[in-house]
């Protein structure tokens, strides 16, 4: 079931957050924001996901009028169904230049029409994302937990589509809602964050860089979205906070 996060005459975010099913894979979140007959589809998944959001999108948009696809990073639950939307649709990927020679690796290379046009690589500053009338904006968030690790911001929603950062671990028959108490909710969040994220010192890099931004919501590549000013604060504080990766490298060192 698709899920609107935001909705104007001429602009519209959707998540599809229940498209894995059973033990097939970990649960993911896809996205997709229009504006003036433009589309972005953020981080659409791997090869299990693939039908299912085809068949999602088709009440949106045909995937064979799709404008973007948009990879935070490079892993399969983000982008490994790369070879079939660039067979099916013409639409151009989205990924750090660090990535740009990795992710081809995905596409059979007697795939037509798969060259490095259908790329647009970002700098390591990010780059705005021109988007019918207006543009997504690629945000820096490297180590968080890629190397080349970008998240999306929509300035008409105020949505900042964040890939791994923020994700939270819930049940299956969690509804897909705003986050309504940010204490309760920590503890679904931490343990992903502190194995999974490279350092704190990564953290207050970004939290930095995220405060500038007027975020009305922080939505997930996993779990739940978080949404309001004080949720929002309370989560760059948590993470600007927070002691992860490498900073438990000693402590865990048999874990590992």
């Amino acid at each position: 079931m698709a899920t609107e996060l935001f909705r104007n005459d001429d602009h519209l975010c959707i998540a599809f957050t229940d498209l894995v099913r059973g033990d097939d894979g970990v649960q993911a979140n896809q996205f997709l924001v229009l504006d003036h007959g433009q589309s972005a589809l953020i981080d659409p998944g791997g090869a299990l996901l693939y039908t299912p959001l085809n068949m999602a999108l088709t009440q949106y948009v045909q995937p064979r009028e799709l404008t973007w696809i948009l990879a935070s990073h490079q892993d399969p639950d983000i982008i490994g169904s790369v070879d079939s939307w660039m067979l099916y649709t013409p639409a151009r990927v989205v990924c750090s230049r660090l990535w740009g020679r990795f992710i081809p690796h995905s596409v059979p290379h007697y795939q037509k029409n798969a060259g490095s046009d259908r790329y647009l690589l970002l700098p390591d500053d990010g780059a705005p994302i021109p988007l019918g009338c207006n543009h997504l904006q690629a945000v820096p968030a490297h180590f968080l937990h890629s190397v080349g690790n970008f998240q999306f911001y929509d300035p008409v929603s105020r949505i900042l589509f964040s890939g791994d950062l923020g994700a939270s671990m819930v049940d299956a028959d969690t509804p897909y809602a705003p986050v309504a108490d940010f204490d309760a909710h920590v503890p679904r969040m931490a343990a992903f964050h502190r194995r999974y994220m490279a350092s704190n010192r990564a953290c207050r890099w970004w939290a930095r860089r995220a405060r500038r931004l007027d975020i009305e919501m922080i939505v997930p590549q996993h779990g739940l979205p978080i949404r309001g000013k004080e949720n929002v604060t309370r989560f760059i504080d948590w993470i600007e906070r927070l002691a992860c990766g490498v900073d438990l490298l000693e402590e865990h060192v048999d874990a590992f």
